[in-house]
């Protein structure tokens, strides 16, 4: 397995600064999915710091996004739901389906093309295994500014036989060129995260799929730094699958995500687990009154995303705090977010080089990351930013700042003045 540059060490240091399910409000959204406000109705103005409860001065939404008050709201009735062990069960699944269908709207996926999964590396997990690759001989073309999580996932698969080529980022990026030289002829998957969680570098997904699809490999992308954040449409760029969680970018909380994959690509992948959630029907023929059988048990599964992906029980908490964020992101509009974004992301890139910090991000990127490198970031800043209530992500030798939909120029401002000050 080819080895990964310095950037790939990922070893940080935090800096810490009814109806239950609330869907009722959702029903005129299940239809309507992402399509744009109508003009008789006001649309939330960017920043929006009173839709949320952040304290001090968070600039690390890209680590944990904060869940907005109206998603904590939805999970207090959540909670009460199961504390009062109500007679009445709600209808979960319309709940699932109903949120389910406003994430594929998102991203401009059909709903049947996605699954619910417990997390991003579930996901892509569940694509590898899918695809049969552990235990196999079959190349493997990921990145080093791919998830670390991931490499380490291809760094197993390598020592099980795959042939794992891992690209080196040249000027804090991966380039088409490298692209192409690394997918050869049996190329048989390409990993990549859309947007790095190390810099913020973000690929050209539909040409990346180009390339791929022309010389006969799949595509998987880690979109969990991206999806609600930037504007993102699977059918146009042709990925063949894509995972995120929730509890970044999509605001809502840990233990949900979902799993894409194309209709396209849907044969390539092989059931790898079962549960209950692929089934479509299931019909018991042992008890008394059931009907006539000659099996004990027969059942039909689904053929969608669902029906080869998910499997159990999941975390009704967490489906509820996406139906209020998910509702916000369509009320804002990735579009809306980015522009927002921008003279932040700007601001910060102007001026902290001339600081004495290094630059890791391309100067073109447009996604709601920025890093930058400094000898022992983590012992000079720490100590710093915790006293000025400034939270940003922090690693031994560099840093990160993600700011969103809560935060203003000011923030920034506030940051760069204590950086300025010599450490």
């Amino acid at each position: 397995m080819s080895a990964p540059d310095n950037l790939s060490r990922r070893r940080f240091i935090s800096v810490a600064g009814v109806a239950p399910l609330s869907f009722g409000l959702l029903d005129h959204l299940a239809d309507q999915a992402f399509e744009a406000p109508s003009s008789d109705t006001e649309a939330v103005r960017l920043p929006c710091p009173g839709l949320f409860s952040v304290k001090g001065t968070y600039l690390n939404a890209a680590y944990t996004h904060p869940m907005s008050r109206a998603s904590a709201e939805a999970v207090k009735e959540y909670l009460d739901f199961r504390q009062a062990n109500g007679n009445s069960r709600p209808d979960f699944r319309t709940g699932w389906d109903e949120v389910k269908k406003m994430y594929a709207g998102l991203i401009n996926a059909d709903p049947g093309e996605i699954a619910w999964i417990p997390g991003t590396m579930a996901g892509e997990n569940m694509i590898v295994n899918g695809l049969g690759i552990p235990g196999s001989k079959a190349r493997i073309v990921t990145d080093a500014l791919h998830f670390d999580g991931s490499l380490y996932m291809y760094s197993e698969l390598a020592r099980q036989g795959a042939d794992v080529h891992v690209i080196t980022p040249r000027n804090n990026r991966i380039w088409p060129d490298q692209i192409e030289a690394a997918i050869t002829p049996g190329t048989r998957l390409v990993a990549v995260s859309l947007v790095s969680m190390v810099n913020g570098f973000t690929h050209d997904l539909k040409s990346l799929c180009e390339i791929a699809h022309s010389r006969g490999a799949l595509v998987y992308a880690d979109i969990v730094q991206a999806v609600g954040a930037v504007l993102l449409d699977v059918h146009d760029s042709k990925v063949d699958f894509c995972a995120a969680s929730s509890f970044k970018w999509l605001m809502g909380d840990f233990g949900a995500g979902f799993l894409y994959v194309s209709k396209e690509s849907m044969h390539h992948v092989k059931r790898a687990q079962y549960g209950y959630r692929q089934l479509a029907d299931s019909v018991s023929h042992m008890l008394p009154f059931d009907p006539p059988g000659g099996e004990p048990y027969t059942y039909s599964q689904t053929n969608d995303a669902a029906g080869h992906f998910e499997v159990g029980s999941l975390g009704n908490e967490a489906v509820a705090t996406l139906g209020k964020s998910l509702e916000l992101i369509r009320e804002l509009g990735p579009a809306a977010i980015t522009e927002h974004r921008k003279p932040m992301i700007r601001l910060l890139q102007s001026r902290l080089p001339s600081m004495g910090f290094l630059p890791l991000t391309p100067e073109d990127s447009s996604s709601p990351i920025v890093s930058f490198a400094y000898r022992d970031a983590g012992k000079k800043l720490a100590g710093k930013l915790a006293d000025a209530k400034i939270n940003i992500q922090l690693y031994d030798n560099r840093f990160r700042i993600s700011p969103s939909v809560y935060n203003s120029i000011s923030d920034i401002e506030k940051l760069i003045d204590l950086l300025s000050v010599k450490h």
